[in-house]
């Protein structure tokens, strides 16, 4: 049987983008919440917008995964891609023209909510055909995948916290909506002729009774695979607490203590120079240990502390090594997860199931920013850093204790314990899906 050929670039193209499309993000991520905080002054409005950006994520994880399938994973992708550069960019634009109300942001950010979700998933689940067709193993593609977008991070808060401060944050703005026209550009190019990027063939025609059916199907599969559901209900409280710190807590913080957004800037990449290098040192020496001892430590290192460090001081040197820290340990999670995720989803499930489980992971999101943003103005900074870091801390206590987790470790269908824990492996042939 004669061997497929190799192909690096797609999966290069994908990695790139992805990485090219989170820079971007991480410059709104920081832009949009000092937006706020420059134009209204207002904590609690800081917590709306961050409301209406994260509800809009929700819905579009709960019912995307079937249009994914029908559409082409990267048709989606580029379409999300686009229309995200349209309502980042038109924020900064209406604003100079003295047109943008309140709710006007409201509904650009809630716009980019709905919008950037599906061309996350669609390039999500294209990492395992990408892998295969490059000659990589999953667990390496899977590192890789969250190693550059993490890298990414890193250097967009960095570029983030320089550009607000000499530049004001309509430019950060700007730089995020360049940033998805590129990465539309790079899906565009990339994966032509891809046959996992197409649509899928032979689904019934759409109706809202297949429709349903198909969102039943991987919010089923969701159901019945303990360990993934394990996952969800972890993650959903950790992205919750999470939302609230990135888009209320921690911006509040770097402007009343810190000292302003190039502080801000500073301890977030910090945070994503720590999450590089905790994804490569997983990639190059996780298969070492069992998945479910590393986790259940990453997990509890990767949040509690930095609460607790921003609430029990205001030194930008202490929360800047907490924050290192916490990265180290928070860039070794998403590849333990994305691996077992990949693993135990068969491909034609992928989409539906990768969607029902981003619907879930992210349903809190929406609560944690409204909640922090009313925690600040109802009892002040600290104690509300404090209270959410109380919640992060109980949510992540249950990789140690819940048995449902040692399925972590359990060899999963189709695969070998070397295909599982190797960290890089070269092939001719495809592995047996």
């Amino acid at each position: 049987m004669t061997a497929a050929p190799v192909r690096r670039w797609p999966l290069t193209a994908v990695l790139t983008a992805n990485a090219v499309s989170a820079l971007g993000r991480t410059l709104s991520l920081i832009g949009i919440p000092w937006f706020v905080l420059q134009t209204t002054g207002s904590a609690g409005r800081a917590g709306v917008v961050a409301f209406c950006a994260t509800l809009p994520v929700v819905l579009s994880a709960l019912i995307g995964g079937p249009v994914i399938d029908r559409i082409g994973r990267r048709r989606v992708s580029i379409a999300s891609d686009t229309l995200c550069a349209l309502s980042v960019g038109a924020v900064p634009l209406l604003h100079r023209a003295d047109s943008l109300p309140f709710w006007g942001l409201c509904a650009l950010v809630a716009l980019h909510g709905l919008a950037h979700t599906p061309g996350d998933t669609a390039r999500y689940v294209l990492v395992p055909d990408l892998a295969q067709q490059a000659g990589t193993t999953l667990v390496r593609a899977a590192s890789l995948f969250d190693a550059v977008e993490r890298g990414a991070r890193m250097l967009g808060a960095a570029l983030a916290g320089l550009v607000i401060a000499l530049l004001g944050a309509e430019v950060a703005l700007f730089l995020d909506a360049l940033t998805y026209l590129l990465s539309a550009l790079l899906v565009g190019a990339g994966l032509r002729g891809v046959g996992g990027a197409r649509p899928v063939k032979g689904l019934p025609r759409v109706s809202p009774r297949t429709y349903a059916a198909e969102l039943r199907e991987g919010y089923a599969y969701l159901a019945r695979t303990r360990l993934l559901a394990a996952v969800v209900l972890m993650a959903m409280f950790m992205n919750g607490v999470d939302q609230g710190w990135n888009g209320v807590l921690l911006p509040v913080h770097a402007e009343r203590n810190l000292g302003g957004a190039a502080e801000l800037g500073l301890v977030t990449a910090v945070f994503g120079a720590g999450g590089l290098l905790g994804a490569l040192l997983y990639g190059a020496a996780g298969h070492r240990f069992t998945r479910r001892a590393v986790l259940a430590v990453a997990v509890l290192l990767c949040g509690a502390p930095r609460f607790a460090a921003a609430g029990l001081t205001d030194s930008t040197v202490a929360l800047a090594v907490t924050m290192g820290a916490a990265g180290v340990a928070g860039g070794m999670i998403n590849p333990i997860l994305t691996t077992v995720t990949y693993e135990r989803v068969p491909d034609e499930l992928r989409s539906r199931v990768a969607g029902a489980m981003t619907a879930g992971c992210e349903l809190t999101m929406p609560l944690g920013g409204l909640t922090a943003g009313l925690l600040v103005e109802g009892t002040g900074l600290s104690p509300a850093l404090l209270l959410m870091g109380g919640a992060y801390l109980l949510a992540t206590l249950s990789p140690a204790l819940l048995p449902v987790w040692r399925d972590l470790d359990a060899k999963s269908p189709g695969s070998s314990d070397h295909d599982a824990y190797q960290p890089f492996r070269e092939t001719s042939e495809p592995p047996p899906r």
